[in-house]
């Protein structure tokens, strides 16, 4: 498939080398024609800052979004009416409105939509989603997403959308979490009701939270604790662990160490499962460590899990069904830390 990108920034430039090896990756679009053409030129690929002409002249069918996250609803809308399926760098948008602006503009274009979230294709996140659909856990009672992250005053001064309200809509819920965030819903099921509050603990120089914890409930019974941060140099971890009604208890870690920062560090350690207490299996912990430790080595885990989820994206639109992520699995997330910054602003329980 013909594959484009919107928003030639740091993170695009991994999208784009995920795109050569998922398809046919064709033309790139900018709101400034400098930035745009010097994006083309590494990828040898075509420069346009007009999305329904690169649509058109490119015959594209899927468009990539990379913008900051209160763009993403304009480009979306944008390339979705000028014919193209979208796949969209999370946070799906920076608030529900907006989410659901671009879920019905797909709907009206008969056409796809999909979030990036490529943890959700690493084998030790499969692993646990498997485990819970096969009743080895029983009900998911407990659901525990954690990012012990750490976001310095280099970072923030990347770029100029970083750390405000405005231009990034919000901060380490808006901007690290939500792949925590999307496992833990993708684990639990349908949130009831919200909990959270947030703080700035050490970052005085942004307008966002780099600190929030919330509760969840959950519409299965089941309940949630959510603990996310900017705030431990130089990072700790990223984690899912859902404890089952039976006793048994699956995880996986999904960060470990220094956190990932798109242009300006690598992935440092492999996700692997950290937890499994599933009776009969506690022994099989360690050879899955060991096969994943080595698949981490053995592929460009830069881009690797981007590129299986644009393939499987691309396959869905092939056969005309929905992606393993959809528009909906985005809005979910976005509601989710909506609803943390509504309990810290009334001082309540938020009912979804």
């Amino acid at each position: 498939m013909n594959i484009a990108i919107i928003g030639p920034a740091k993170v695009a430039h991994l999208h784009a080398k995920a795109a050569q090896s998922a398809g046919n990756l064709v033309a790139v679009y900018g709101r400034d024609q400098a930035r745009a053409d010097a994006f083309a030129g590494q990828y040898g690929i075509n420069a346009y800052t007009d999305i329904a002409q690169m649509v058109a002249q490119e015959n594209v069918d899927v468009c990539i979004i990379c913008t900051p996250h209160p763009a993403h609803r304009v480009v979306t809308v944008a390339a979705l009416e000028a014919g193209a399926n979208v796949l969209v760098e999370k946070p799906l948008a920076a608030s529900v409105d907006d989410c659901d602006a671009m879920i019905e503009a797909a709907k009206r274009a008969n056409r796809f939509l999909g979030t990036v979230s490529q943890r959700r294709f690493y084998d030790s996140s499969t692993r646990v989603k498997q485990a819970i659909d096969n009743g080895k856990i029983g009900n998911p009672a407990l659901g525990v997403a954690q990012l012990l992250g750490w976001r310095s005053k280099e970072y923030y001064e990347s770029d100029p959308w970083r750390g405000k309200w405005e231009t990034e809509g919000g901060g380490v819920m808006v901007n690290q979490a939500p792949h925590q965030l999307d496992l833990l819903l993708w684990y639990m099921g349908e949130p009831e009701s919200v909990f959270g509050v947030w703080a700035n603990v050490n970052h005085p120089f942004i307008e966002v939270e780099d600190t929030a914890l919330a509760i969840v409930r959950f519409k299965n019974g089941g309940l949630g604790n959510i603990m996310l941060s900017n705030s431990q140099k130089p990072g700790l971890y990223g984690k899912v662990h859902i404890h089952g009604q039976n006793g048994a208890s699956v995880g996986v870690q999904t960060d470990g160490g220094s956190m990932f920062v798109a242009g300006q560090s690598t992935i440092q350690d492999p996700p692997v499962n950290d937890l499994w207490t599933v009776p009969g299996e506690e022994s099989l912990l360690a050879g899955w460590v060991a096969e994943e430790s080595a698949k981490f080595q053995a592929v460009d885990n830069m881009t690797y899990y981007f590129a299986e989820q644009l393939k499987e994206f691309c396959q869905a639109v092939g056969e005309g069904r929905s992606p393993a992520v959809t528009g909906e699995d985005g809005r979910r997330v976005v509601q989710l830390f909506q609803a943390i910054y509504e309990s810290q602003r009334t001082g309540a329980v938020v009912k979804l």
